[in-house]
Order: C-alpha cells, then sequence, then structure tokens
C-alpha cells in the first residue's frame, strides 16, 4: 500500500501518466493492483525476471496479469548471456572464470542443457538468443523483453527474434523437457520477489 501510494502521488503530481511493479510475487501483485484501482492510478506492467531458465512467474503472476490487464516485460531474457552461445564453444571455462555469478551455474548439468536448447534453436533456424527471447514473447501477456547489447550486431541478432517460426508442440515439449530440471538456477531475484 505504501509503494502504490507512492506511485500514486508521482501521477497525481503529473510526474508520472501510468506505473509499474518490478519483482512482485502473483500474490503481492493482486494486492498492488486492488490498491492502485481503488486510488484511481494506472499499473500498467510488471517487470519479473523471465527467461526459460527462470519461471517463477509461470506460478501465479502471469494469471494475475492477464486478469487484472498488466503487461509484463521481461527482464534477463537471456539469464544473463547463459541462453547465448556465448558460453557453448571452446574457451567456456575461461569466459565463465570472469563472471562469478555464471561460473557457479556452469555445471555439467547445465551445460548440457544450454547445448540442447541450442540444437533446438538451430534445428527452428535460431541462434539460441533468438529463440531465447521468442520463447519468453510467446505469451501475450509479456509486453517486451529487456535486452542488453554491447555490439550493434547483437541488438540485430536479438531483433531477429521477432521474425522466427511460432513454437509448435513438439518444440515447447522438448523445451520443458531440457530446461525444466534447471527452473530457476538462474533466478538471481527470487529473493526480492518473495520478501
Amino acid at each position: 500500500e505504501e509503494t502504490i501510494g507512492a506511485l500514486h502521488t508521482l501521477v497525481q503530481q503529473g510526474k508520472a501518466r501510468y506505473v509499474g511493479i518490478s519483482s512482485y510475487t502473483a500474490e503481492q501483485t493482486a494486492v498492488a493492483a486492488a490498491v492502485a484501482r481503488s486510488l484511481g492510478t494506472p499499473l500498467v506492467i510488471h517487470q519479473p525476471s523471465y527467461s526459460i531458465l527462470d519461471r517463477w512467474v509461470e506460478d501465479g503472476l502471469t494469471g494475475v496479469l492477464r486478469e487484472e490487464g498488466i503487461g509484463a516485460i521481461a527482464f534477463v531474457p537471456l539469464a544473463q548471456g547463459l541462453l547465448t552461445n556465448k558460453y557453448l564453444g571452446d574457451g567456456t571455462a575461461e569466459r565463465a572464470q570472469n563472471r562469478s555469478s555464471v561460473r557457479e551455474k556452469l555445471t555439467d548439468k547445465a551445460l548440457t542443457t544450454l547445448r540442447g536448447l541450442d540444437v533446438i534453436a538451430r534445428e527452428r533456424g535460431q541462434s539460441l538468443a533468438q529463440m531465447a527471447l521468442q520463447w519468453v514473447l510467446r505469451d501475450g501477456v509479456v509486453a517486451s523483453a529487456l535486452i542488453g547489447a554491447s555490439r550493434p550486431e547483437q541488438l540485430d541478432e536479438n531483433l531477429a527474434a521477432l521474425n522466427g517460426p511460432d513454437f509448435d508442440a513438439e518444440e515447447l515439449e522438448q523445451i520443458d523437457a531440457l530446461a525444466g530440471g534447471l527452473n530457476g538456477f538462474a533466478d538471481i531475484w527470487a529473493e526480492s520477489a518473495t520478501s
């Protein structure tokens, strides 16, 4: 109530037209939406972490967003670079050494999963990053995905995800089978979403 009240004040002062929240659980989001509605404040977006490897939003949050007419803007949809080809080739260990948050996650099981996802992506005519972005955007409640690009080529590659073929049921099942065992292993924001 305090947070939504502060956002309401910004709208009332003309400093914002619409407001959003980030990393709220499904229950917190429902309460926030009710408070915003009672104040007449347009709560229009929720920014959760969401990727093939981090699906906590599917445990009720996407349903609440849909019911409330709130869109999602997924952040870290490429799981801090894990859902790119960056760590799949030679030199993986050396690149991972430079990022402790990645080094801890690159277990043999994780690499096997990422390589399997890469095979599905290539069969679709996409890079792993393109498939991962398209997967996040497949649900209409996800209005956008925040990407980080350090080079123009990365931006071009990521934008090409919008031109990929629709997923068929078999592909989605394969992705779920591969990534299901790692769900949440890339969720660096889990604690903030539950506190």
